[in-house]
């Protein structure tokens, strides 16, 4: 699923021309993020930065707020006090209302894949192409094409959703993220409700489509194997606050006590590889 695109079609109804060639990543830095819900303080002055072109994932436990920060950085919600910056551009104003965020753009794949049943997997991957207006049927049928061999599911355009198995749900969902061509993509825990091989599936299409994209990857997951396994860095989220950054040995390697507890729950004592 889109969120921002370069370019717009200033009320005129015809589409602002969007490269879809250009591929690039952007840095993401997070100053001092607050958000309330009521009485429930989930983020507490949350300070992170993110480097152009890798991919990043965050860890913790189920609440400790890793979902609402996704959300935040597509503007789905807005935080009580704090900036995210992309490119060292803030997507907030002053007055904590969003801004127009169209240098770049971004794309999400949900938890639940969020496929449209009624549609096939052709039309869910080129929908934000034919929503948009951004090239012609036969552009959009060759690109839809290209995005779905790129997740391993060359000549599925004809298959409903309701057709496919959880796996190949996530990576059609990937492949509607991809046909815009996303300087930043993000997933929300994107080996929920998989088992073990199609988590590792999922985890090897993730690293592939690094080879062929020099965009942004952020990755929320309580998977830490997974993590571990596709990361260029690893932070952790404890109680509304980053506990510890650093690459996937770095955290293996970890003494925080807290870092060390979910390292254990979670793996039963992995071992340095």
């Amino acid at each position: 699923m889109s969120f921002f695109h370069k370019g717009g079609n200033g009320g005129t109804g015809v589409a602002a021309p969007v490269d879809l060639t250009e591929t690039r990543g952007v840095g993401i830095r997070i100053e001092a993020l607050n958000k309330r819900y009521g009485a429930n303080h989930v983020l507490k002055d949350l300070t992170l930065e993110i480097r152009a072109g890798e991919t990043f994932s965050i860890i913790g436990p189920s609440g400790t707020g890793k979902s609402v920060l996704l959300k935040l950085i597509v503007r789905l919600d807005v935080p009580d006090s704090g900036q995210i910056y992309i490119d060292d551009r803030p997507l907030f104003a002053a007055d904590g209302t969003v801004v127009d965020a169209d240098w770049f753009r971004c794309s999400m794949v949900f938890q639940s894949s969020a496929l449209f049943n009624s549609l096939t997997v052709g039309e869910n991957v080129g929908l934000w192409l034919r929503d948009k207006r951004i090239c012609p049927e036969q552009s959009i049928r060759r690109i839809v094409a290209e995005k779905l061999a790129l997740v391993g599911l060359e000549g599925k355009e004809g298959l409903k959703s309701s057709e496919l198995s959880g796996g190949m749900k996530k990576r059609v969902a990937i492949a509607r993220s991809l046909a815009m061509n996303p300087d930043l993509i993000l997933y929300d825990e994107p080996t929920a409700e998989l088992d073990p091989v199609n988590a590792d599936e999922l985890a090897n299409t993730i690293i592939a489509l690094r080879r062929t994209s020099k965009n942004s990857t952020v990755i929320v997951t309580h998977d830490l194997n997974f993590a571990l396994f596709l990361s260029d860095r690893i932070a952790m989220i404890h109680d509304g606050r980053i506990v510890e950054v650093g690459t996937p040995a770095q955290l293996k390697a970890s003494t925080n006590p807290v870092v060390r507890n979910f390292i254990y729950t979670t793996t039963k004592g992995i071992k340095d590889s």
